[in-house]
């Protein structure tokens, strides 16, 4: 039976370099909001990128079910910033009889820092495809992260 992994964790903790890990060892398929997001819409959605993004999930939580019932591993790399996504994430697939696992990258506030001071030069050099975090937007995505508690994550990864 093809099962889901979840990877949860603050945006450049490092969810989508562990995701790519998970799909070569589970012989997975990589499902990634910011692929899609970016792809389609690019850096620059303003208003309409949270818009964006939850329509993006649905499809996606959808398109994972067609995956998985081919026999196929799923990663889902978009965060699950809180507990409440979490929730609707297990309910949404245990409902359906469809294993899931959580992996949470645990990472500290100075590595964070570090990362995505690293991540925004690479986005300006236009090497890697990533959303520049300026301080506003870090402070935002901080504040509304909520840090998982030991009974939600199958797997913790200290970063």
């Amino acid at each position: 039976m093809a099962k889901v992994f979840l990877i949860c964790g603050k945006i450049c903790s490092g969810k989508s370099t562990y995701g790519e890990k998970l799909r070569k060892e589970r012989n997975a398929v990589l499902l990634s909001i910011d692929e899609i997001t970016l792809s389609l819409f690019g850096q620059h959605c303003g208003e309409k990128h949270d818009d964006y993004v939850e329509r993006t999930e649905n499809y996606l939580f959808e398109k994972s079910l067609e995956i998985l019932e081919i026999g196929v591993n799923v990663v889902l790399d978009w965060g699950f910033w809180t507990k409440e996504e979490r929730k609707y994430a297990k309910t949404f697939y245990e409902s359906r009889n469809i294993e899931c696992e959580f992996h949470y990258i645990d990472i500290s506030d100075e590595v964070w820092s570090l990362r995505l001071a690293k991540r925004n030069v690479e986005v300006l050099k236009n090497e890697v495809s990533a959303y520049y975090v300026d301080e506003n937007l870090a402070r935002k995505f901080n504040d509304i992260f909520e840090a998982p508690k030991k009974d939600e994550i199958d797997l913790w990864i200290t970063s």
